[in-house]
């Protein structure tokens, strides 16, 4: 395979991961949002309502994300990727509600509005970013390829192919 090829084809692999997660992010941001508002139209604390918030998100998250988005990742440590994950989540969800603190109790934007942009967009995407990046590299761990495993397969595919070429081009050449 040309290191053009290859290039392209971890790109393919990372546009279709992001798509994933993204697509279970935004259920897990729906749930959040729900649930937030829920929670602090109750009277909840604003900051408590997040982090209940969070919490079901994160349940939601790892459901989707192990079952559909990391669904081919190695499975022999389910136990330590939980763990992993819900550590990982867990600096997601200071990370968001930290934010939400800030803007609510350090800069007073109290209203429903400022409080669901501080920790709906502003501090999810940025937990977000750190959740894609952790999961990824430290939770959802990828089965190892070797490069012997690559090219013995490619090898293969190359010399199967071969023959198919020569057996097409015999027969459609009449004597």
């Amino acid at each position: 395979m040309s290191h053009r090829r290859a290039v392209r084809s971890r790109l393919e692999r990372l546009v279709r991961e992001i798509a994933k997660f993204g697509a279970i992010g935004a259920v897990g941001f729906v749930v959040n949002a729900i649930v937030f508002n829920m929670c602090r139209h109750s009277g909840l604390a604003v900051v408590r309502s997040g982090v209940i918030a969070t919490c079901v998100a994160i349940a939601t998250n790892y459901v989707g994300n192990r079952y559909w988005t990391y669904r081919d990742c190695d499975k022999s440590r389910r136990s330590k990727e939980l763990t992993l994950f819900l550590l990982f989540s867990g600096v997601g969800l200071v990370i968001e509600n930290g934010i939400l603190a800030l803007s609510h109790y350090g800069f007073g934007f109290t209203s429903t509005v400022a409080d669901n942009i501080a920790k709906n967009v502003v501090g999810l995407g940025i937990g977000t970013v750190f959740r894609f990046w952790s999961y990824r590299t430290w939770v959802f761990k990828r089965l190892p390829v070797t490069q012997a495993a690559v090219e013995t397969a490619e090898s293969f595919l190359a010399t199967a192919e071969v023959p198919r070429q020569r057996a097409r081009a015999s027969s459609t050449t009449r004597y």
